[in-house]
């Protein structure tokens, strides 16, 4: 069995964010980065199928040299190998961009199984799974919270709006976006991070892959304008009174800020 995981780099949760010169993303110089927190179960879970079985487990990631070390952590953690897709021309890309991508690098892999986080950190979008997923040909979960597998298939509990939860059998190969709680993620130990320096990492553009001229910006159909610390309001009013009072008061300031 072959398991593929799709990993990106995000900043990291305590790092300072400043918004950068032309208003269109963070300054990424001078802070640190980490694994997106939803793809850590994504690697949990692929791992733990692995450590019940025979199974591989490659990782993929797209980004500039730093993400070398977001692969290397994952590869001590206990993955195989990696495949780095390392261009700057696809910086600038939308979500689609990045899904053809992943979905190039799935299509050479034929992956029983790919592993993914339901969205990443820093864009929230929960985009990028299901447009891969389409374009591999692969079934598909999302918000997956628990996954089995048995006879070529993998029954998956699911999150619903509302809390609410779904269970669905899906044939594979399959795409599953896990939701965070998944499992307990575990460290890499000092034993793996030794041997992840002798697994390879596989260096890929996208003229490797095919993508060349469906990412980047100049690819893009959807762009990122502006990006803005949102301004500060002034402090809270309180309404006093009884139950009538405060319900008319705030019905009256409802109407005021023209929002009824």
């Amino acid at each position: 069995m072959k398991i593929l995981v799709a990993l990106k780099q995000v900043p990291h949760q305590d790092a300072r964010l400043d918004v950068n010169g032309d208003g269109t993303w963070i300054k990424e110089d001078g802070i640190k980065f980490e694994i997106n927190s939803y793809d850590t179960y994504a690697l949990e879970e692929a791992l733990r199928i692995k450590d019940a079985g025979e199974a591989e487990v490659v990782v993929i990631s797209i980004g500039p040299d730093r993400v070398t070390q977001a692969l290397r952590t994952a590869l001590g953690m206990g993955a195989d190998r990696a495949v780095h897709v390392n261009d700057d021309a696809l910086v600038g890309s939308d979500s689609l961009g990045i899904a053809k991508t992943l979905a190039a690098i799935g299509k050479e892999e034929s992956p029983d199984l790919v592993f993914m986080g339901l969205m990443s950190d820093d864009g929230n979008a929960s985009a990028v799974p299901p447009m891969v997923a389409e374009l591999m040909g692969l079934t598909s979960a999302t918000g997956v919270l628990k996954a089995e597998l048995s006879d070529g298939n993998v029954r998956v509990e699911r999150e619903l709006e509302g809390g609410a939860l779904e269970v669905v059998d899906l044939p594979t190969p399959a795409l599953l976006a896990v939701q965070s709680g998944l499992n307990q993620v575990r460290y890499a130990s000092l034993k793996g991070i030794m041997a992840a320096k002798k697994k390879p990492i596989d260096v890929k553009t996208a003229a490797d892959l095919g993508v060349a001229d469906a990412v980047g910006s100049g690819g893009a159909k959807v762009k990122i304008e502006k990006v803005y610390q949102p301004p500060k309001g002034d402090g809270a009013e309180l309404l006093e009174g009884s139950t009538d009072e405060i319900v008319t008061g705030l019905v009256n300031k409802i109407k005021e800020l023209g929002l009824l």
